[in-house]
């Protein structure tokens, strides 16, 4: 109030109304992994965590997708073994192996945005010339040690380390998450994913829960199987993806009967002959490229087999670019408390293992208690996630994503909205008005549904004061202690419906 020296009227403002509490942001992903570019007009984007809001904004400063290259072997000419062909034709075997262009980031930024995506944060730690380095992808994390605003983290680039480097990586997320910053939550890939737990090269499942550890498990979930996707179509792949054109140009010649052209060949042999020997010219201009393109597809059943394959090798994705997706989606639809699975996964045909729910028991509920989302299709239903457990599983504190993700709400919004408190007076005046400012905002959640109780008092409760959260020395320590316990509403993850026969009555 100011000092009253000369006659008159002076205006004095009270606040009427507490402080409120602002939720924080529930589903802000941060991606992590390679780009083309990494650009902001002439400032340079690596190793830098820059904001997005949709695939346009990526395309602007983070580039295209990356250029995939495949080596064609044919199995049977060549006369090797060992593995199984990825596709048959004629009589003969024949494998494609990606040898370039291999990084997931940008097709998990698609999917991201196919099932709800919204605001997210790229961390590109080098460009598709680069080699994948697990020192380089934990770089990153370090670097969102900055950023206040990321919710959860996705590496998606990490499957295509080596076993013990993925889950090197995955250890440092769910550190980064559960030690470090303890405000977000990680979304993890099974490595080798598309393989069946019966797969000769070993059980995927029992190799992941055997090498992660136990440390932080609530503050990470992974999900299971990988998912065949339609990021990338036939359209949008050519014989400029074959690495080898010599032994492609080759086998289109052979399968036409083209290799050596009979004195009675006609003009039509000779023009697609000479058109197919220009696979392996790289100085055709562009829209000569495209019309060789056109001609192997429309006269080579075969060629046509071969863009499929390169297709569905490329769609095969790990699925956490999706489900940071769902995450967003059910967030803004439903609420951070509702959990994130019965729900249908766009640009996804099928996941690459099939699940039944026996085979289902053993990934939800272990001994060991690192749960494992499946990913199933349902007929007439599509692709779902049919899972909501965190890695640890066998917690009835923090079982379920939710509730994690839930509680990571409710904390950061509340220490967030008190930083206005510090240095205040120790005294009841503040105690009330915090007290007051933490029911106001947990009511508001309550009547939104993400805490259970028919009336508030049974859904949260806020404790503060002298003799009550704290005592003389906590005062006299400058502490000043508030208790907040409050209901989450869990999933109904199993229904029992029970029927019995009763007696006729007439």
């Amino acid at each position: 109030m100011a000092q009253m020296k000369t006659p008159g009227v002076y205006i004095v403002e009270m606040n009427a109304f507490p402080s409120s509490i602002v939720e924080v942001a529930t589903a802000v992903p941060a991606f992590i992994g390679y780009t083309e570019k990494a650009v902001n007009e002439n400032k340079s984007l690596l190793q830098k965590p820059w904001r997005i809001t949709s695939m346009a904004e990526y395309h602007t400063y983070f580039g295209s997708a990356p250029t995939p290259m495949f080596e064609l072997t044919n199995l049977t000419s060549a006369k090797k073994a060992g593995g199984a062909p990825d596709f048959s034709f004629n009589g003969n075997d024949y494998r494609l192996e990606q040898n370039a262009g291999k990084f997931l980031l940008y097709y998990s930024l698609m999917l991201f945005y196919a099932n709800g995506g919204g605001a997210c944060y790229i961390v590109s730690v080098g460009d598709y010339t680069s080699t994948i380095q697990p020192d380089v992808l934990t770089s990153g994390i370090d670097l969102l040690k900055k950023e206040q605003e990321p919710t959860l983290v996705v590496i998606p680039d990490a499957v295509l380390l080596s076993n013990e480097d993925c889950i090197a990586v995955q250890q440092i997320m769910l550190k980064h998450c559960g030690e470090e910053m303890k405000n977000r939550f990680s979304i993890l890939d099974i490595y080798d994913g598309y393989k069946d737990r019966n797969d000769p090269s070993g059980n995927v499942i029992d190799n992941f829960r055997d090498s992660l550890g136990i440390n932080f498990m609530d503050f990470g979930a992974v999900y299971y199987p990988w998912v065949n996707t339609v990021i990338v179509q036939p359209s949008d792949l050519s014989y400029l993806n074959i690495s080898n054109k010599d032994e492609l140009q080759a086998q289109l010649l052979g399968d036409l009967g083209l290799a050596t052209l009979p004195e009675n060949a006609t003009a039509v042999q000779k023009k697609l002959a000479a058109e197919i020997t220009n696979i392996s010219n790289d100085d055709l201009p562009e829209i000569e490229k495209v019309i060789l393109d056109k001609t192997l597809t429309a006269s080579s059943k075969l060629y046509k087999s071969i863009i499929k394959e390169v297709k569905n090798k490329i769609n095969l994705m790990p699925p956490s670019g999706a489900i940071a997706g769902i995450y967003t989606m059910v967030d803004n639809t439903r609420g951070v408390w509702k959990a994130p699975a019965n729900v249908s996964l766009n640009y996804v045909v099928s996941p690459a293992v099939s699940i039944t729910s026996e085979g289902q028991e053993d990934l939800n509920v272990t001994l060991q208690g690192k749960s494992v989302n499946a990913i199933r299709s349902f007929t007439g239903e599509g692709t779902l996630v049919w899972g909501a457990r965190t890695l640890d599983g066998n917690s009835q504190d923090w079982k379920y994503v939710n509730v994690r993700r839930t509680m990571i709400m409710l904390e950061e919004s509340i220490r967030i909205a008190s930083k206005k408190y510090v240095f205040e007076p120790n005294d009841s005046n503040t105690w009330v008005k915090m007290k007051s400012m933490i029911t106001n905002f947990l009511t508001d959640i309550w009547k939104r549904g993400g805490l259970a109780g028919s009336k508030p008092e049974q859904a949260f409760i806020v404790q503060v004061g002298l003799g009550e959260t704290m005592t003389p020395n906590d005062i006299l320590d400058g502490i000043l202690r508030i208790t907040v316990l409050v209901a989450i509403s869990h999933p109904a993850e199993f229904i029992e419906i029970t029927f019995q026969q009763k007696m006729q009555e007439s």
